[in-house]
């Protein structure tokens, strides 16, 4: 394993933790003496001047407007100029004309547009807008530009130069389209790797992000003196990689010194690096110190105002997330005077924006916003505007405007990728493979750019997206192939000999995701195979047939893979590599002729030993990860792991409070079938199969979402069920308080007889079922809903809760048509974790309604 490697990095980094956390206190105010951050962009006198004349020429309605963005699906140029907006922005999978494969021209066109009408207004001094856009691995909304790897892999690169290209070259993309500013970097430092946005981070560790964060945000801004430059925006402030239990938008519980030494790093040096504008964060604050709870971040005056603005003397201006002001107790989307006097001087209103300035004129003209924030707000923003050049020129005067070409750095990517490349076991043949060997690739990640790019590439979440959506790229397979080696592909390996072949690379891991969708729950594990059976199944069919098996695995964030790692001999942690996939293939195939690459990655995360090791933190008591942060074996050294443990806990990993069945939390333990008469049908993994026996069919649906649920309809007598192979096991103390929970949405009420029951002993009854017809019924047409219902109303049939087999089990006599997710068990039908902002909802059932 290499030991003494791995401790080696970790001693440098325990120490930068441990001098961090000596910061000095402010006496009596326990509040952390937080550092001034000179900008490397002066305060300018000349600037000074000419912010103050424009602003005193505004009237109330170009003001408000000044400090509104808004989407660019719900305005037009003629509302930026009827509005006085101050900016657009275009979410994730929103593109010009709604055209997914608009061209650089046509963004900059729509830029154009909405630039020159702003210029249109009969505002005393035209103040033009300014365009927003989430360019957080390149350009990523963009069809034909490159996509870096997210930045967990860059973290693992260890390479600060390379980061600064990668910043200079996502700026020049930006600017091909007409935007002038973007969403960038984010400088988490992740506390629990269950967070779905864990991939967006360099790093649990806070001097790595620091490090990263300043050269990042010079390469892409730069001084505002070149062509590529972009106004750069460090996200999302503060503490939103440290919520507990890595809930997404949740509580961040840390005293104002571990604010200071963990997660604010990032927001020291890029702001001294001169970054312009901060993003707000959705997370809450709980102050663990002093017992103070700041809640929403987005209407925490002491963090926007008192530390950002006043002592570390940020003069940029603040831009709310996604309606993030909706976020903040007793506020909307569109109404929050709380989140401007906090210190919010922009709101990202995407769809509300209209309501949003007609509630916050009156806030000013009634006194519950003084018109002194107001001008404040106003005078960051146009501030920032004169220094990034925005009124000098518009988008098309740029030497990079609407050119493709810009929107690519192909050799840039495939660098990062080869030294993001992390070497975890090496116990197998010699890396790289030498040229013209014959290699059975299987897996579903070797040919999936969606699979490689991850979320944040072309749309949201990264879904919906297929090869032939990028243009300019290669996946891994056709890495493999270009590199000469004789390939052979089998998605699932069926069907194929491995003994015919010199060796095997199996390419698997996480299919793409972003924030809220990419959560793992509380209770769910970091076990791999539990959410994608199919990758340890594909394993399973290649290992032991006498050749080598190398392992690449794609992923946002460290995960439990012990049983992935026995059955490889060689396991690379290729992270999210992006848009190049010759960049993994530089690694296993040696160039013909040419020098081999060298592994030069090194763990920017901590690697679990257990399913439930998390958090898991270099400097945390008792700690003990598989791999160490830094860990990282070169192409020549060799591991000797031995076999792993492979054993984990059948209920999660909080199971006195929930037992997932089936969901995104484990996809495996109690996998779905269909039944009719005697015949039996497993869904299968592929989620866009339709399956189908006399009776009945299951398709992929959504509840909460994307693919988190099946869509059952029934034509005949037939059933739906969860059923695994060993007992759930629950103990008996759950017939009181417990309950069976499953989202579901009735398309069609039943027109015979639905029951819903549980089974044992290799799924023979062991109680009656429950008669749920008129509880279907009348959830008909109501949309999504997540049902509890009592375990004591299935023991009270009979049910022996030790012995259940087939915890879901849903039959019908007749037509009858809902979808169903994310079904589990939980410790108490009231005990439900705090429900997320996509969460149905929730309809507890009475015994009596089951008769």
């Amino acid at each position: 394993m290499n030991k003494h490697r791995a401790v080696a990095h970790l001693v440098p980094h325990a120490l930068a933790l441990a001098v961090a956390l000596t910061l000095p206190v402010v006496a009596g105010a326990q509040q952390a003496a937080w550092p001034q951050a000179k900008s490397a962009i002066a305060k300018d006198p000349a600037i000074e001047a000419r912010v103050a004349a424009i602003v005193a020429k505004m009237t109330l309605a170009q003001k408000v407007g000044q400090i509104t963005q808004a989407e660019i699906k719900t305005v037009t140029p003629d509302d930026v100029r009827k509005y006085y907006l101050g900016s657009v922005l275009n979410g994730g999978g929103s593109w010009p004309g709604n055209d997914k494969h608009a061209r650089a021209a046509d963004w900059l066109r729509m830029a154009d547009a909405y630039y020159e009408a702003s210029m249109r207004t009969d505002m005393a001094v035209k103040v033009p807008m300014i365009w927003g856009t989430d360019a957080v691995h390149g350009h990523n909304n963009v069809y034909g530009a490159t996509m870096f790897p997210h930045n967990i892999g860059l973290g693992a690169s260890r390479d600060a130069a390379l980061v600064g290209e990668i910043g200079a070259a996502t700026g020049k993309a930006v600017r091909a389209t007409g935007i002038l500013w973007a969403f960038g970097p984010t400088v988490a430092v992740v506390r629990d790797d269950r967070w779905g946005r864990t991939y967006e981070s360099f790093s649990e560790d806070p001097k790595l992000v620091g490090d990263m964060s300043g050269v990042y945000v010079k390469g892409m801004q730069g001084a505002f003196k070149d062509d590529a430059n972009v106004i750069a925006s460090i996200k999302h402030y503060m503490g939103d990689g440290g919520t507990e239990h890595g809930i997404n938008t949740g509580v961040t519980k840390a005293s104002e010194r571990d604010m200071l030494a963990i997660h604010a790093p990032g927001y020291v040096t890029g702001l001294q690096a001169g970054a312009q504008t901060v993003m707000a964060s959705f997370n809450s604050w709980d102050d663990v110190a002093t017992g103070a709870k700041h809640g929403k971040l987005h209407g925490s005056r002491r963090a926007l105002t008192g530390i950002l603005k006043d002592e570390m003397g940020f003069d940029g201006f603040v831009v709310s997330d996604w309606n993030g002001i909706g976020e903040v107790a007793g506020c909307t989307n569109d109404h929050c005077a709380q989140a401007i006097n906090a210190g919010i001087d922009m709101a990202m209103v995407p769809n509300d924006w209209k309501a949003f300035i007609a509630n916050t004129m009156k806030d000013v003209e009634e006194g519950r916003i003084p018109m002194a924030r107001l001008d404040d707000a106003v005078s960051r923003i146009v501030r920032v505007k004169l220094r990034a050049g925005v009124f000098d020129r518009k988008p098309s005067q740029n030497a990079y405007a609407g050119k493709d070409d810009a929107l690519q750095a192909r050799e840039l990517a495939r660098r990062a990728v080869r030294e993001s490349l992390v070497l975890l076991k090496n116990e197998g043949p010699a890396l790289p493979l030498a040229p013209g060997k014959r290699i059975l690739v299987v897996g579903k990640a070797a040919d999936s750019m969606a699979n490689q790019t991850g979320g944040w590439a072309l749309t949201w979440q990264g879904t919906a997206n297929t090869n032939a959506d990028f243009p300019a790229a290669d996946t891994i397979l056709a890495g493999l192939k270009a590199a000469g080696a004789q390939v052979t592909y089998s998605a699932d390996a069926k069907g194929v000999d491995p003994s015919r072949f010199d060796a095997v690379v199996a390419v698997i891991g996480e299919a793409p995701y972003a924030e809220g969708d990419g959560d793992i729950v509380p209770s769910g594990t970091l076990r791999h195979s539990s959410r994608y059976p199919e990758d340890l199944a594909v394993l399973q069919a290649v290992r032991g047939k006498g050749k080598p098996v190398v392992t690449v695995f794609l992923s946002g964030r460290p995960l439990w893979v012990n049983d992935l790692m026995n059955l490889s001999d060689t396991f690379v942690a290729a992270w999210l590599p992006g848009t190049e996939g010759k960049g993994v293939s530089d690694l296993l195939v040696a160039p013909a002729g040419g020098k081999p690459y060298e592994f030069q990655g090194k763990l920017s995360f901590s690697w679990p030993k257990g399913v439930c090791q998390t958090p898991l933190n270099v400097g945390d008591k008792d700690y003990a990860p598989l791999f160490a942060f830094g860990y990282g074996l070169r192409r020549g050294e060799r591991s000797t792991l031995g076999r792993l443990d492979e054993r984990y806990p059948a209920g999660g990993c909080i199971p006195s409070n929930s037992w997932p069945l089936f969901g995104p939390a484990d996809r495996a333990s109690f996998p779905l079938r269909v039944k009719s008469g005697a015949r039996v049908q497993a869904l299968g993994q592929d989620l866009n199969a339709t399956t189908t026996l006399p009776g009945i069919s299951a398709a992929v649906a959504q509840i909460n979402t994307q693919q988190d649920a099946r869509l059952v309809t029934w034509t005949g007598p037939a059933t739906y069920e969860a059923h695994g192979t060993r007992p759930l096991a629950l103990p008996a103390a759950l017939a009181n308080g417990g309950a069976l929970r499953f989202d579901t949405m009735v398309q069609s009420a039943p027109t015979g007889k639905v029951t819903v029951a549980m089974a044992c002993d290799g799924g023979s009854a062991c109680g009656a079922p429950l008669d749920a017809t008129k509880l279907f019924a009348r959830l008909a047409g109501k949309g999504r809903q997540s049902v509890r219902i009592p375990l004591a109303c299935f023991t009270a049939k009979g049910v022996r809760l030790d012995a259940v087999t087939t915890p879901f089990r849903v039959t019908s006599s007749g037509p009858f048509a809902a979808a169903f997710g994310n079904i589990d068990v939980l410790g108490s039908a009231r005990d439900a974790q705090a429900p997320s902002p996509q969460a149905a909802p929730a309809v507890d059932v009475a015994c009596g309604e089951l008769q």
